[in-house]
């Protein structure tokens, strides 16, 4: 734990010493040590929409305060989806480069965006969440009831990836016995090689094609079959999206299985440490089970699952002060405006009992606002109304391993031990 300290106070000495202008938080190894906070606290203060002109991931902006955010999320005219959504390194740009394009309706302005949105939105919508409601607690029963007690064990593993692979593999009507291959491709898609499973750029496109492979065989199936209300069939049957090439098809999967998993899967494992580092706060749920739906947007913020999205200006614009260039990519830190002090009265405070606890951006704004956040506020309440049912502790027994990136801000391994009751 010392070591953590340490690796955060160098963190925050050299984030003060560079030179501003050469100040480039896109960095996944001050992520992965949850050292990246004091590059963000000095860029809010000092230079909140900063360019960093060449590094690991080229030329972009940084958008690092609350109402710039905003300002840049909710004008998708003059900032596209269309060239991509996340801010890949220069080296994956030229992989990428080699490879078919497979774009989603996440990097799709309007219109072609809303028709493909509004085809799947049916599947997260209240109607469906009710139920699927239970189903969820129904399986977040048994993950809970199978855990080891006194014995230490990886969250991550038997709870968090567990319980979204489970709700995943129902979206789609994919099989329930295959399900961890959904988190498998996630970790594919999201992690570069050398990290998570990814073993080389070959290895991920094989495992990609794999991906491909399964999902298309499962949209001949469901587009001869009638129509049901899982993903795949609305994709296959919807009006907007039943001709749609196979590649684009392709792509809208990418966007669901890793909206599906990451996000949610993250801020299970988030909330076990949020409570572990702030042991007032896991006392007062425990004395108050009511807060659990205040404590889950909190941890939402807190967490920030998704640190960033990516735009690109559609022409020269004014942000901040700068001006932005057209075809400069604009990188929305959601990481950092959660943190903003001018928008969230002591951020850096995790305080599951805010008055606005829902007031955050890690769903974003405007057109792309995440499809599936009710979904994913409902399984986080669930398993922690299951939780406080079953066990008076969860204690966080190490530091977890981070995902090493700058856009999935997660959570590889988390050991924890439920103690024993006396």
């Amino acid at each position: 734990m010392d070591g953590a300290v340490d690796i955060r106070a160098e963190a925050r000495a050299r984030a003060y010493d560079i030179p501003l202008k050469d100040l480039d938080p896109a960095q996944p190894d001050l992520f992965a040590q949850d050292a990246m906070w004091p590059m963000f606290d000095r860029l809010r203060a000092e230079d909140p929409v900063h360019l960093t002109e060449d590094g690991a991931h080229g030329r972009f902006w940084s958008v690092t305060r609350w109402d710039d955010i905003m300002a840049v999320d909710t004008n998708h005219a003059d900032y596209s989806s269309a060239d991509g959504i996340t801010l890949p390194s220069l080296e994956a740009e030229a992989e990428q480069a080699k490879r078919p394009t497979r774009p989603s309706f996440i990097s799709m302005d309007p219109p072609k965006h809303d028709v493909q949105r509004k085809t799947v939105s049916p599947a997260v919508a209240p109607a469906n969440l009710a139920v699927m409601g239970p189903l969820i607690r129904e399986r977040a029963g048994k993950i809970l009831d199978g855990l080891p007690i006194g014995e230490e064990f990886d969250w991550v593993d038997l709870v968090s990836k567990e319980l979204t692979a489970m709700t995943l593999a129902t979206l789609f009507e994919f099989p329930q016995e295959d399900r961890r291959l959904l988190t498998h491709w996630s970790d594919m898609f999201t992690n570069t090689p050398g990290y998570g499973p990814a073993k080389s750029w070959e290895h991920k496109l094989e495992e990609a094609n794999a991906c491909f492979g399964r999902f298309t065989e499962l949209w001949n199936e469901r587009v001869n079959a009638p129509p049901q209300g899982d993903l795949v069939s609305m994709l296959a049957h919807g009006e907007a999206t039943r001709n749609m090439e196979m590649h684009e098809y392709h792509g809208n999967v990418v966007l669901l299985i890793i909206g599906g998993n990451d996000t949610t899967r993250n801020t299970i494992s988030g909330s076990v440490y949020a409570l572990n580092k702030h042991p007032d706060q896991y006392a007062k749920l425990k004395a108050d089970h009511s807060l659990i739906p205040s404590m889950v947007s909190e941890t939402i913020r807190w967490q920030t699952p998704l640190a960033h999205m990516r735009r690109t200006a559609t022409r020269d614009v004014e942000l901040g002060g700068k001006t932005v260039s057209k075809g400069d990519k604009v990188v929305m830190w959601y990481v950092s405006g959660n943190r903003d002090e001018a928008m969230i009265d002591n951020p850096n405070a995790y305080i599951i009992d805010r008055e606005r606890p829902r007031q955050h951006l890690s769903f974003g704004f405007g057109i792309h606002r995440c499809v599936g956040n009710r979904l994913a506020e409902l399984q986080l309440t669930i398993i922690w109304e299951e939780i406080m049912k079953r066990f008076p502790h969860i204690e966080l027994v190490a530091e977890p391993l981070r995902t090493h990136s700058v856009f999935v801000k997660g959570y590889e391994t988390l050991p924890v031990v439920i103690p024993a009751r006396n």
